[in-house]
């Protein structure tokens, strides 16, 4: 049985990726390879700055995206090591593999 910690953790992944507008944004992140700035990411979807902003910080609560301040500005990331992992989620909910919740469990990297 999936422990309750491990649960929550991947029912909050699969959450943050039930609205389309944070899926596109999470792949116009990943597919650009460099940090961006919020302004490029409203320039590239259909939504207002303030939607933009509220799926950001879902995206970052997940750990899918990391933030850093630049300036006066926030430029945002993906989290290489939370996304190398979600299949692996994917797949223990799935009851494909019994993979132990600590080894795919998504860190912010220090």
């Amino acid at each position: 049985m999936l422990d309750r910690a491990a649960a929550e953790t991947y029912a909050g992944w699969f959450r943050a990726l039930a609205d389309p507008t944070r899926v596109q944004i999470l792949h116009l992140i990943a597919s650009a390879g460099r940090p961006l700035p919020v302004g490029e990411i409203v320039e590239q979807v259909s939504v207002s700055q303030s939607t933009v902003s509220a799926h950001l910080k879902i995206l970052t609560e997940a750990r899918f995206v990391l933030v850093r301040p630049h300036g006066t500005a926030r430029l945002y990331q993906i989290n290489e090591r939370c996304l190398s992992c979600f299949p692996s989620a994917a797949d223990v909910v799935m009851g494909r593999t019994a993979v132990p919740f600590a080894d795919v469990a998504c860190e912010v990297p220090r």
